[in-house]
């Protein structure tokens, strides 16, 4: 197991402290033997050492490695191919990512978030609106809470799109949170979409986890929509969030005598693009062809045995070995075949004999 994964179940980690480490030590194996003095040179808090010595001490690596199997669930690093683009681009991307389900390869995505307490126009709006966006090939982004964020949800899979939930708690199916939305969550994975948080399996959401889930909220996407959102609504944060990292912010116009008025008539005062129909955010940000774009890059077998290779392969990589054993082939024919869809751009070897789908 990679040491990151471990480090991710830290109570006190953060980007900035996994930075630290990286710029101390040459490689993680070295801070799971390093003393408080070896630490130290971490320029960490010796407060927060302590407690990172005394947690050391005591995980569980072999039960955190049977829950990961038991739930299905991977985990993806900022140095992997398989890790989001856009992600990587803001100013705190996580180190690491814990999914469950299958991430999109395309980077054509849009937030859609709102306020818990929706009016009848607001539902109607993203129903509408997300409709479009997903038969036009965009993946839909957004947080699964109760309100605007799980109608955004059902709205694309309702449209045969994509969708992926970001959660402020872990993914594994005890800490689904808001509870109400398991069989939400369910349904995203059962279409083959995603669940994915910076936080491990077991971790309760708090005040400060869901606004750190609004900047991958944003961060996965080329823009955010707001639809309805009170003052104060979480939802003004994940368009801060994308404002910051220069993504494009999207507002429906709202009823000036509604209290979930104030959020999107605030943005739209601000410069924020003014929505009306999903005509609006495809030309804003110049995806009418994004359909057409992505149908052409689907991958095509030329054969049984490609057949069966793509079948089994995702962006996670996959070693030839384990390829071998999930196709039920023999390794000369996968290995041959290997080679030729590499030629052909259809798969990629990211090193020590590890393939993943080549777009």
């Amino acid at each position: 197991m990679r040491k990151e994964i471990l480090l991710s179940y830290f109570p006190k980690i953060t980007s900035r402290r996994y930075q630290l480490l990286l710029a101390a030590f040459d490689n993680l194996e070295q801070v799971w033997q390093a003393s408080f003095e070896g630490l130290k040179k971490t320029n960490w808090e010796e407060k927060i050492i302590n407690e990172f010595i005394d947690w050391r001490n005591k995980v569980d690596e072999e039960k955190i490695a049977k829950i990961l199997e038991h739930e299905n669930i991977h985990c993806i690093f900022k140095d992997e191919v398989a890790y989001p683009k856009l992600l990587k681009e803001i100013y705190d991307p996580p180190f690491c990512l814990f999914v469950r389900g299958t991430l999109p390869s395309e980077d054509f995505s849009l937030a859609v978030v709102g306020t818990r307490k929706f009016s009848t126009y607001g539902k109607q709006i993203v129903e509408e609106i997300v409709g479009e966006l997903s038969h036009n090939g965009l993946t839909i982004i957004s947080g699964l809470a109760l309100g605007i964020d799980g109608i955004a949800h059902e709205a694309a899979l309702n449209a045969g799109g994509k969708t992926i939930a970001v959660l402020g708690s872990g993914i594994n199916k005890m800490h689904i949170y808001p509870s109400q939305h398991k069989r939400l969550s369910e349904e995203i994975l059962a279409k083959g979409e995603a669940l994915i948080s910076e936080y491990p399996p077991g971790t309760l959401p708090t005040t400060f986890t869901f606004p750190r889930r609004n900047r991958i909220v944003a961060g996965l996407t080329l823009g955010t929509l707001v639809i309805e959102a009170p003052e104060g609504s979480g939802a003004l944060i994940t368009a801060q969030c994308a404002a910051d990292n220069n993504r494009e912010v999207f507002a429906v116009p709202q009823n000036i005598n509604q209290e979930n008025s104030f959020g999107p008539n605030n943005l739209l005062k601000t410069g924020a693009h003014l929505v009306t129909s999903a005509t609006d955010i495809l030309d804003a940000l110049n995806l009418q062809e994004v359909k057409k774009f992505v149908a052409n890059r689907e991958i095509i077998p030329d054969s049984p045995v490609e057949a069966k290779i793509l079948e089994n392969l995702t962006h996670e990589p996959l070693h030839v070995d384990e390829l071998i054993k999930k196709c039920t082939l023999d390794s000369s024919s996968v290995n041959a075949t290997l080679i030729l869809m590499e030629m052909k751009g259809k798969v990629r070897n990211v090193g020590g004999m590890a393939y993943v789908l080549g777009r």
